[in-house]
C-alpha cells in the first residue's frame, strides 16, 4: 500500500440532475475525500446522444490516464444503461489490479431478477471487492436474485444534506420532488388530491420537476382538481429548491421504484413530515405512524387518507419531524455517512 492512497470515484456528471450526483457530492464534502485524494472521474451527462457520448470517451481518457496512480475505484452505478458503461471502467481497474468498490443506487429491485439484465450486473457485482448497498432490504433482494454469491455487501445510507429550516415560511403546501413520470408516481398523487381537495380549500400540490408536466395538468383538469390547487416549478436547484422545500409542509413520495430516495432524505433534513411508500427497503429503517407515514404504492385511498390525517392535524406533523430527527442526526448524519465511506476505503486496503 502507497503512503498516500488515492481514489478515483467513477459516477455521472455533477451536472446532472439526480441522486447518484447528490450523494456523491455529499461524499465530497467529507474528510475521507481529501484523505484519500479522491477525483470524479464524470462518465455521464444528461442530453443527446453525442453529448453523452463525449462526455463518456473523454471520461475514458481521464481514467486511463490517472488510474495507474490509483489505489481504489468507486464506482457508483444506478440504471440500466449506467451499468454497461460502468463494467467497461470495472474490468479496466480490473486488468489493472486495482481495489474495486461497486456503489449500488439502482431504481427498482426489478432489474436484479431481469434475465435479460442480471448478468450484466452480476459481472459488475463480481468484479467488486466491496458492494454498498443502500439498505438492508437490498442485501436480501440481492442474495435472492444471486443465491450462494460470494459478494463481500455492506449497506450505507445515503445522507440527509446540511440545510438551514426556517420553519417560518411554512405552507400548506404538498411537495413532491423529482421527475414527474409513471414510476414515481405523480399521477397517483394527483388522484388522492382530488379525494381531499374539497375537504382542505387552503392546502396546495406543488411539483418540482421535469418530465410529463404536460400530461399531468391534462390529468389534474380531468380529475377536476382547480389550476390554482397545483403548480408546477419545473426542475428546482439552489436557492429556489431550499424555498420550495421550507415552504412545505407535507412532503410525498408515492414511487414504486428507488434506491433509497433522495427526496425523502431532503424533506426529512428540512423538518418536512413524509408520506411515501415502502420502496427501497425505506420501511426497515422509517416506521409507519412515528417518523413517517407509508402506503401501499398503487393504494389510491390509503394515500388520500394519509393526506387527509396530516393535512388536518399540525401536532402529529410536528411529532414526526421530531421522531425522524433522531434518524437525521444518527444513521442519515453525513459526516456519519462519510467517515463509514473512508472506512471502507481503509478495510479494502488493508486486505492482503
Amino acid at each position: 500500500m502507497k503512503h498516500n492512497p488515492r481514489v478515483l470515484v467513477v459516477a455521472t456528471s455533477r451536472k446532472t440532475r439526480g441522486g447518484i450526483t447528490s450523494v456523491v457530492k455529499a461524499h465530497e464534502t467529507g474528510e475521507q475525500w481529501k484523505k484519500y485524494h479522491c477525483r470524479w472521474i464524470q462518465t455521464h451527462r444528461d442530453g443527446p446522444v453525442w453529448r453523452k457520448l463525449w462526455y463518456l470517451v473523454t471520461a475514458l481518457i481521464e481514467y486511463m490516464v490517472l488510474l495507474p496512480w490509483y489505489d481504489i475505484v468507486h464506482i457508483h452505478v444506478g440504471l440500466r444503461t449506467s451499468v454497461d458503461r460502468k463494467l467497461i471502467f470495472a474490468k479496466i481497474a480490473k486488468c489493472f489490479h486495482k481495489r474495486i468498490i461497486v456503489h449500488f443506487h439502482p431504481a427498482t429491485e426489478k432489474h436484479l431478477f431481469d434475465s435479460e439484465f442480471s448478468g450484466k450486473i452480476k459481472q459488475l457485482f463480481e468484479c467488486s471487492d466491496k458492494l454498498l448497498v443502500l439498505s438492508p432490504q437490498w442485501v436480501t433482494w440481492i442474495n435472492q436474485a444471486f443465491p450462494n454469491n460470494h459478494f463481500d455487501m455492506s449497506v450505507v445510507y445515503n445522507p440527509c444534506p446540511q440545510v438551514k429550516r426556517n420553519f417560518s415560511m411554512r405552507k400548506k403546501e404538498i411537495l413532491y420532488a423529482g421527475i414527474l413520470s409513471d414510476r414515481k408516481g405523480y399521477n397517483r398523487l394527483l388522484e388522492a388530491f382530488a379525494k381531499v381537495t374539497d375537504k382542505f380549500p387552503d392546502w396546495k400540490l406543488v411539483f418540482a420537476g421535469n418530465g410529463e408536466i404536460d400530461k399531468a395538468k391534462q390529468l389534474r383538469e380531468e380529475l377536476g382538481i382547480p389550476k390554482q390547487r397545483v403548480e408546477f416549478l419545473g426542475w428546482v436547484s439552489g436557492n429556489q429548491k431550499t424555498e420550495t422545500f421550507q415552504r412545505a409542509s407535507i412532503y410525498c413520495l408515492p414511487s414504486w421504484g428507488e434506491g433509497f430516495p433522495m427526496g425523502v432524505l431532503d424533506a426529512l433534513a428540512y423538518g418536512i413530515p413524509v408520506i411515501t411508500t415502502p420502496v427501497g427497503g425505506i420501511e426497515h429503517v422509517l416506521n409507519h405512524g412515528k417518523d413517517c407515514l407509508i402506503f401501499d404504492t398503487y393504494n389510491i385511498d390509503a394515500l388520500a387518507n394519509d393526506l387527509e390525517q396530516l393535512m388536518g392535524n399540525e401536532c402529529l406533523r410536528t411529532s414526526m419531524v421530531n421522531e425522524a430527527d433522531k434518524l437525521v442526526n444518527t444513521c442519515f448524519n453525513i459526516k456519519q455517512i462519510n467517515s463509514e465511506i473512508g472506512d471502507k476505503y481503509k478495510e479494502i486496503l488493508c486486505r492482503n
